[in-house]
């Protein structure tokens, strides 16, 4: 995968909300799971059950994404236990899996869609508050991609399973999304009909050369 893992100093300074957070994700986990659990219905549900234990946007609390300014979103991913379909207790380990992850809303994810990872991530070390740490896998995703458009209140993660994208384990975090994405979009749509024009242009020289 190619991991790098930096100074513990920066894994601190990186994850220093982390402790903190994870501490009341675990208090209000019960009813927090029952909710989610609920509401993924359906053939996602089936073939995404819950079962990562993720972090958005790592370095502020708020998990606020910003569409019009953000070019990029963080997400972390915590080795989790759980008991599979089969009754049998599972770990998965981020660091360990293939990098088969798409990100966004819940309805980009449904329809196949959703961002794909840059690159395959970087392994950091999380410092719990004992002393205690383990190693989770930081992802970084292109936010034009997400599908995200400014009246969500959770962010979702798809971890597939194999290369038919079929089946795998789903996380979700809140998050505060701020903006519309208008802006991107529009300069996506500039970029888009530039390169058609120059195609086209491209194509009308070539037709006139040969005539």
């Amino acid at each position: 995968m190619g991991e790098t893992k930096p100074a513990a100093r920066d894994s601190k300074a990186i994850f220093k909300s982390q402790t903190r957070r994870r501490f009341l994700r675990g208090t209000l986990g019960t009813a927090a799971s029952v909710t989610v659990i609920a509401a993924a219905s359906g053939v996602a549900a089936a073939h995404f059950p819950v079962r990562l234990d993720i972090d958005i946007q790592p370095k502020n609390e708020a998990n606020f994404i910003d569409l019009d300014e953000h070019k990029s979103v963080a997400v972390a991913v915590h080795p989790t236990e759980f008991l599979n379909s089969d009754g049998e207790r599972e770990t998965f380990d981020p660091t360990a899996e293939a990098v088969r992850y798409r990100f966004g809303s819940r309805f980009a994810l449904d329809d196949g869609e959703g961002a794909r990872p840059v690159g395959d991530g970087e392994v950091m070390t999380v410092e719990g508050e004992n002393g205690d740490g383990h190693d989770a896998l930081v992802l970084t995703f292109p936010v034009a991609k997400t599908g995200l458009d400014g009246g969500e209140e959770t962010a979702w993660l798809y971890w597939e399973r194999d290369e038919s994208g079929e089946h795998g384990y789903a996380g979700v975090d809140s998050v505060r999304i701020y903006g519309t994405g208008t802006a991107t979009r529009d300069a996506e749509s500039e970029a888009s009909e530039r390169e058609l024009f120059e195609l086209f242009r491209r194509l009308i020289t070539a037709l006139t050369t040969s005539g």
